[in-house]
């Protein structure tokens, strides 16, 4: 009765944590949750005055499926003004969330058969996302002393007549990495000559730390940006994640096709939420930064703090809140005859033992690692940190 296409899905290697964490907080378990992907700070105070200002207006009917022209000409000033990319409002579609203008964009794009790029570490979506649009995701290893970046080498020699697209995330979910100005130029060169399309999620683009630029895709040379579709949102910059607002800018009839899609399915966001996009995009932006610089904080402390016990290895992040650790040096061990072998038996382990939830690496394509969100508060950071070292301390 289920159709191929949901069989062809794989379910989310995350659900069975997840599940008994959900089970332990019920019981009223102190667990410490380091799974969560959303800041943990409040929507700033002038969106959500700008969205009671939306519903005492009676501002809550249908919009027009593209998203509201106030709220796409807000973007297209915000990537002219930040990103130095030039987009009509009409070459920008308004999404429930970054996710749907992500699903839109690779349905929009990838037919049956195609090949679509993935750099491993990956979101979890992504192959998934390219299997329901009936695709092949072909995942790219990257390595840790590389900072996880994909390499114009390995990129050049993954394309073949069958490729489509690349999927490029940065900053990076789960690693935290950044692609510079010139590590892009290097890929873009590739993409230029292999004329494949590029589905850029830069929805984590304003948390980077340490000074380093963000740098659009699109905005690396003009035959680039005609080549790639540019996916952004507010939940992570403003802390909207509930509000549930992204978009989608490229080529017109990309956004076309990707608007007809969506015009099937959800139709138009939230009205009230398109309206409180506007007051983000167009108003106070202070409290990035002060979001910004409490993460790194939490960063420099996550990090030092792991990177200081044997075993555990990482790659310092550069962008969005989350920490990427290799505990394979721990795979082999036991604690009361239960041996960890894999990422889900470890993160499964952490959970139990160190009443902290944490995202298992094979759920990225890397099974030697787990996901660490410190979007959290550093009284839950440091109480979390050292109860999964003291856990790990067990294992012998």
């Amino acid at each position: 009765m289920i159709s191929e296409r949901v069989k062809n899905i794989a379910a989310s290697p995350t659900m069975r944590v997840a599940a008994k964490a959900i089970i332990m907080k019920a019981e009223g378990v102190d667990l410490v949750d380091f799974s969560v992907g959303e800041p943990d700070f409040p929507t700033p105070e002038h969106i959500k005055e700008a969205a009671k200002i939306g519903i005492n207006n009676n501002f809550t009917k249908y919009t027009v499926n593209e998203g509201m022209v106030e709220l796409r000409i807000a973007i297209a000033e915000k990537l002219k003004r930040e990103n130095n990319l030039d987009y009509d409002p009409k070459d920008i579609l308004v999404s429930n969330g970054a996710k749907q203008a992500l699903f839109n964009a690779v349905m929009a794009l990838v037919d049956n058969g195609d090949e679509v790029l993935i750099p491993a570490p990956y979101y979890v979506s992504y192959p998934e996302m390219v299997k329901i649009a009936g695709g092949k995701p072909v995942i790219l290893k990257t390595r840790p002393e590389d900072g996880f970046k994909l390499l114009p080498g390995t990129l050049k020699s993954a394309i073949n007549e069958k490729t489509k697209a690349l999927i490029l995330c940065s900053p990076s979910n789960p690693t935290g990495l950044v692609y510079t100005e010139s590590e892009l130029k290097g890929l873009a060169e590739v993409i230029e000559e292999k004329n494949i399309c590029v589905i850029s999620d830069e929805v984590y683009e304003k948390l980077i730390y340490d000074d380093i630029p963000f740098t659009s895709m699109a905005a690396v040379s003009p035959k680039l940006k005609e080549l790639t579709a540019v996916v952004n949102g507010l939940s992570k910059s403003y802390a909207m994640t509930g509000w549930r607002i992204g978009y989608v800018a490229g080529r017109r009839e990309v956004i076309a096709g990707a608007s007809k899609l969506q015009s099937h399915s959800t139709s138009g966001a939230s009205s009230v939420s398109q309206y409180a996009g506007i007051a983000a995009l167009s108003g106070p932006q202070d409290e990035i930064s002060v979001m910004t610089s409490e993460f790194k904080k939490r960063r420099d402390y996550i990090y030092k703090k792991l990177t200081s016990v044997p075993g555990i290895k990482a790659t310092r992040p550069s962008g969005a809140f989350y920490i990427f650790p290799d505990l394979s040096g721990f795979y082999g061990k036991a604690f009361n005859g239960r041996q960890i072998t894999n990422s889900s038996e470890m993160a499964l382990f952490i959970l139990e033992e160190a009443k902290v939830a944490v995202v298992p690496g094979i759920a990225f394509g890397e099974d030697n690692y787990i996901r660490i969100s410190y979007s959290t508060s550093m009284e839950n950071i440091v109480k979390g940190v050292e109860r999964i070292i003291s856990a790990l301390g067990k294992l012998k």
